[in-house]
């Protein structure tokens, strides 16, 4: 490849000179370029110096220009004249594009150069020039490029203009991805762009529902979703979902037992979730290599998609040898990585290990996740979803089962109900408090909702607390 192919320096000295005949239209090129996608240094430090003026709300003219350069040593009067006598455009759009396209060229020849390095000299291993190879193109796509420190000025500005956000923001306590239920916003202000997530319960718990709610509500708001269901196919999980929004029975819909009402409703509800931007993988098998390139893809195809669903981690591999433990450690932090990266919440699922059981209070806490380590130290929020009556059932029909045994007369003392009571618990949060949320479980429809503090109960509650012994028995849950 020629050199010329990577440059045009007389395209370069026309957009700025096209900035100095009309300093308004910088706003719209520096929306579209950055200093680094010009090739000569001169050109580089020019465009960035009339970017501080106009933060500075100083004039973008030859004297400024000059007296800023001159301070920092990088003025050069040759270049400089070159660019004042350069004819100015009134269309840059054809100019920017080229100056990006030329600029994204170079950029792949570094990165072929970097590969050559880390493969033969530094003999890295494929996964890892693999994946090296997506990130650099996925900063190349995204046109975000940065150097390996950011100085505090930047950082600073960064942050001044996030704290500007959230004033305008009024009291609204969101400031992050909506959660999608209004008493978990209230804890946590949202999933911040960058957390890793992990929801996590023993089986039977209603897992996987909490977090397809929360994808239903995304895309109800307009907002891209990405959902990677290691456990089961993608049309059983729209099925649950489908039956979240229409509050048709879940078996009903398994079954196909609708009424003519009911199925115009799940028509209705088909052509709106057709419409959002909702991907599912249901491969069954994932390594983080293999989330990581899915998502970047993803992502840069789609950039409204503003939070990522793993259902669930544990089925997930990893690619060291040195044990289970040790390739989860991989896992969460890989996907911690990744979502900092991509500057989006990741969610995953995760299981609690079966120890909890033999415990009076089974309501779970953080050494009850499994391999927990490597999960709790590189989660920002770890929830868990904990319902009382899955427990108070389960000891029911051993009771009931065991005096059948015994050929003795059985009355009830516990009935199911169709909305449960249900504790979200927020055992860790990096930046705001842990507690305990309440939400309701409607069962028929697979579906949780905010429940409602200053209101009754929808349901009648049949017992009273101390009626069982909650260690009468060891429960063995069924196994994911």
């Amino acid at each position: 490849m020629s050199l010329e192919n990577l440059y045009n320096l007389n395209i370069e000295r026309a957009v700025l000179s096209a900035i100095l005949f009309d300093p308004e239209i910088l706003e719209d090129v520096a929306s579209k370029i950055k200093p680094h996608d010009f090739y000569l240094p001169f050109h580089q430090y020019l465009f960035s110096s009339m970017e501080e003026l106009a933060s500075e709300e100083k004039p973008i003219d030859e004297e400024f220009l000059r007296k800023k350069l001159q301070a920092k040593g990088k003025f050069d009067e040759v270049a400089m004249v070159e660019v004042l006598s350069a004819n100015p455009i009134t269309n840059t759009k054809a100019y920017l594009e080229e100056i990006k396209a030329k600029s994204n060229k170079r950029a792949l020849v570094t990165l072929a150069t970097e590969i050559k390095k880390v493969t033969i000299e530094d003999d890295l291993e494929a996964t890892e020039v693999m994946n090296l190879v997506e990130k650099k193109l996925y900063e190349i796509t995204q046109e975000s490029m940065s150097d390996d420190f950011r100085a505090s000025e930047e950082i600073t500005a960064s942050m001044l203009e996030e704290i500007n956000r959230l004033k305008k923001m009024g009291n609204s306590k969101l400031i992050g991805v909506d959660t999608g239920f209004r008493n978990l916003n209230d804890k946590t202000s949202g999933f911040g762009k960058g957390d890793l997530v992990i929801i996590a319960a023993r089986p039977a718990m209603g897992k996987t529902a909490l977090v397809l709610n929360m994808a239903l509500k995304a895309i109800e708001r307009g907002e891209g979703v990405a959902f990677f269901s290691l456990e089961m196919p993608a049309e059983q999980l729209m099925l649950r979902m489908l039956s979240a929004k229409t509050s048709i029975p879940l078996q009903a819909l398994r079954v196909g037992d609708l009424n003519d009402e009911q199925w115009t409703q799940l028509s209705a509800a088909i052509a709106d979730v057709s419409k959002e931007k909702l991907f599912v993988d249901d491969g069954g098998y994932a390594t983080i290599h293999h989330v990581r390139s899915k998502l970047r893809k993803l992502k840069s195809q789609h950039p409204e998609i503003s939070i990522a669903f793993i259902d669930y981690l544990q089925l997930m591999s990893g690619d060291s040898r040195e044990g289970r433990q040790q390739e989860i450690s991989e896992i969460s932090r890989g996907l911690k990585q990744l979502a900092r990266e991509l500057e989006m919440p990741i969610v995953a699922l995760s299981q609690l290990n079966r120890g909890l059981e033999s415990r009076d209070n089974k309501r779970p806490m953080l050494s009850d996740l499994r391999e927990s380590g490597a999960i709790e130290q590189d989660a920002d929020i770890i929830l868990f979803v904990y319902r009382d009556d899955v427990y108070r059932e389960a000891i029911e029909k051993a009771r009931e089962a065991k005096a059948r045994e015994e050929g003795k007369e059985y009355k009830r003392e516990f009935f199911t109900k169709s909305e449960e009571e249900t504790e979200l618990i927020i055992g860790k949060q990096r930046n705001g408090p842990t507690g305990t949320v309440d939400l309701i479980f409607q069962k028929r429809f697979t579906r949780f909702v905010d429940a409602d503090k200053n209101a009754k109960a929808s349901f009648e509650v049949v017992y009273e607390e101390g009626n069982i012994d909650m260690k009468e028995a060891k429960i063995e849950l069924p196994p994911i």
